[in-house]
């Protein structure tokens, strides 16, 4: 069986609009799912922010409420102390 040169020409023609529909449909499904991957780190980022952010708001509320204690007992100390020098 023997083709002619339009024949062949077209062949080849077709079977490249197949390739580039086939690469270009390969290329958009990896986009799309490179862009899904990225929003899904994206809310695990900021999940993850959420949080430390809750994390640095606790750690202070505990440091504030140390340092009144600390105080407090400075206070009670320095009351004691007075306490005794009174009583020698």
């Amino acid at each position: 069986m023997t083709q002619t040169w339009p024949e062949t020409v077209l062949v080849l023609g077709l079977l490249l609009f197949a390739f580039l529909i086939l690469g270009g449909t390969a290329a958009t499904v990896l986009e799309f799912r490179k862009n899904r991957i990225d929003a899904q780190r994206d809310e695990e980022l900021r999940q993850l922010v959420g949080r430390y952010e809750k994390l640095a708001e606790n750690t202070l509320d505990a440091q504030q409420r140390v340092a009144a204690d600390v105080s407090e007992l400075r206070t009670r100390t320095a009351s004691i102390e007075q306490i005794l020098r009174t009583v020698e």
